[in-house]
C-alpha cells in the first residue's frame, strides 16, 4: 500500500503562486490514480483535483478550473497541484489522496473512492 506526504504549503498573498508536492513511498506509484482535495476551517473536505495513472486523464473543480494544473511525474513518484491566481477563498488544508483503479483511465472526485491520504499542507492566502 503507497503512502504519501504533502508539501510546499504557505502563506502567500491573493493573487499569487504556489505548488504542492506529494509524494509516495511504496510499490508501483505508477498504478494509482491521485487526487488533491481540501478543507477549510468549518467546511466539508471537498474535491480539487485529480490525475489518472499515466496522467492522460485530468478533472477540476469548477472552482479552480483555469487556475491550477494537477500533473505526475512517475519517475519521482511525485505529483504536483500547481496553483496560480490564488484567492482567500483557496485558503485551506490541502489533502493528497491515491487509490489504486481497476482502470488505467479511471479518475474519482468523490473522496470515498480513495482509500490513502496524506496528513494535509496548510495554504493560507492573504487578501
Amino acid at each position: 500500500q503507497v503512502q504519501v506526504v504533502e508539501s510546499g504549503g504557505g502563506l502567500v498573498q491573493s493573487g499569487g503562486s504556489l505548488r504542492l508536492s506529494c509524494t509516495a513511498s511504496g510499490p508501483k506509484f505508477s498504478v494509482y490514480s491521485m487526487a488533491w482535495f481540501r478543507q477549510a476551517p468549518g467546511k466539508e473536505r471537498e474535491f480539487v483535483a485529480t490525475i489518472s495513472r499515466n496522467g492522460g486523464s485530468t478533472n477540476y473543480a469548477d472552482s479552480v478550473k483555469g487556475r491550477f494544473t494537477i500533473s505526475r511525474d512517475n519517475a519521482w513518484n511525485t505529483v504536483y497541484l500547481q496553483m496560480n491566481s490564488l484567492k482567500p477563498e483557496d485558503t485551506a488544508v490541502y489533502y493528497c489522496a491515491a487509490v489504486r483503479p481497476v482502470y488505467s483511465s479511471n479518475i474519482f472526485t468523490s473522496e470515498y473512492d480513495y482509500d490513502t491520504w496524506g496528513q494535509g499542507t496548510q495554504v493560507t492566502v492573504s487578501s
